[in-house]
């Protein structure tokens, strides 16, 4: 597969380990023995290692060629309807959650419906994606999109604003528009995408051109930004529509026979659907309300992020080397030795990106901190992604007490009442890379 292609069953990706296979579903989730199925399917046909993505898709790993054809029919055979080309986003409460200011489903089949119906086909971008947000809790303003649609209460009346190439914070706002003219003009914009020939995204766009080809209700610069969503993990108050309980995969991995024994219990506890959430995480439907607590302490048990404050939460590991050939050390065992090292820097104001190679793939833009490969065992790079220089070099052996030493900085000079992210913001690259040094 070429750079910037996305694996799916009719094209599987090259990895460490074999063919990956990325899934999305059709509907907003699974039914609970769908997925029950797809572990089935991921054990037999893979290698048995399933991995939920920073996005909310679903990947099964260490499939042959052979064996590829095998998984697609045994999805058909269990009745599993998967997502095709472009990938239209909603949040994974979407539909649900009572504090939404409109449910973003319709919107999304409609766009949908008329992106097929073009004639003659859209030929776009493989990654090039688009989100559709109805405001709600766990929204989607952390997802990278290239063009974005964010429902917004302006006067008492809904309204959409669209912006292209980013996340909330990043994206260029386009034009606030009534719903009937956002599909006419999302679908403008893709065709001036397609005329750009099936490697071009949002990004080389001109949004001045955009803009003056749009009427907007408001004024886009008005529309208050969102507040960033909470972390998956952990209950979510559905209101008439109960609770969800979201479980984020130890480093966005999973043993397929682990999953399915944990999805048989949730049956017993009354689960029905699980949709895929963005930060590798599951949210289970469908439970009683006395029931939710029980199965977020055996999801626990299970090796699940079930809290808000597991310190895994924030950490965004890579497959590492055995899963990915560019991998060149193992992640999940690094990023546990943060987390023991340096619990202090996991307090939620930050993600420690913890890359096998310089690609980034876990975690593509930047962070705060960043572990990736070096000659000599480790890169950290300070504010920046894992294809930045880094600011210090660490030997392999010496990775904890690196850790350690950052632990110690932070612990020491942080000021009363400040986070991680701010008192390293603070202190600054140089500081910081002394102190990993040191020793």
């Amino acid at each position: 597969m070429r750079r910037g292609a996305c694996p799916s069953l009719a094209t599987p990706m090259v990895t460490g380990d074999g063919l990956l296979v990325r899934l999305r579903p059709a509907k907003p989730g699974f039914a609970l023995q769908e997925l029950v199925a797809l572990a089935e399917a991921a054990d037999v046909c893979g290698n048995g290692i399933l991995e939920v993505t920073a996005r909310g898709s679903l990947q099964i790993r260490g499939l042959t060629a052979a064996m590829v054809p095998f998984l697609a029919s045994k999805i058909a055979d269990a009745g599993i309807d998967i997502a095709k080309g472009l990938a239209i986003e909603t949040p994974p409460l979407a539909g649900l959650d009572d504090s939404e200011i409109v449910d973003p489903l319709p919107l999304a089949a409609q766009l949908r419906a008329a992106v097929a119906a073009c004639q003659p086909r859209l030929v776009l971008a493989p990654k090039l994606s688009i989100t559709v947000d109805g405001g709600g809790r766990l929204h989607l303003g952390g997802v990278t999109a290239d063009i974005r649609l964010r429902a917004v209460r302006i006067d008492g009346q809904t309204f959409w604003l669209l912006a292209i190439a980013g996340t909330e914070a990043t994206a260029k706002r386009i034009a606030v528009l009534d719903e009937p003219l956002v599909t006419p003009a999302v679908v403008s914009v893709l065709k001036s995408l397609a005329a750009m020939g099936d490697s071009a995204r949002a990004r080389d766009l001109d949004a001045a051109i955009l803009k003056a080809g749009l009427v907007s209700a408001a004024d886009v610069d008005a529309v208050e930004p969102v507040e960033p969503a909470p972390n998956s993990a952990g209950i979510h108050e559905l209101g008439e529509n109960g609770r969800a309980l979201g479980l984020g995969l130890a480093f966005g991995q999973i043993r397929a026979r682990e999953l399915r024994t944990f999805l048989e219990a949730l049956e017993i506890f009354g689960a029905t659907d699980i949709r895929l959430a963005p930060d590798h995480a599951l949210m289970v439907l469908g439970m009683a309300l006395d029931r939710v607590a029980a199965a977020q302490a055996l999801a626990l048990g299970h090796g699940f992020r079930a809290f808000p404050l597991d310190p895994r939460n924030h950490i965004a590991a890579c497959a590492g080397a055995g899963a990915c050939a560019s991998a060149l050390f193992d992640t999940r065992v690094t990023a546990q030795a943060v987390i023991d090292a340096a619990p202090s820097l996991l307090d939620g104001s930050l993600t420690v990106h913890v890359s096998g190679c310089a690609k980034g793939c876990a975690k593509p833009s930047a962070s705060a901190l960043t572990i990736t490969a070096a000659p000599i065992g480790y890169g950290l790079v300070v504010n920046g992604a894992a294809s930045a220089a880094p600011n210090a070099y660490i030997e392999e052996k010496t990775i904890r007490s690196a850790m350690e030493r950052l632990e110690a900085l932070v612990r020491e000079r942080k000021r009363a009442g400040e986070s991680a992210r701010s008192c390293l913001t603070r202190l600054g690259a140089e500081v910081i890379a002394a102190a990993v040094r040191q020793g």
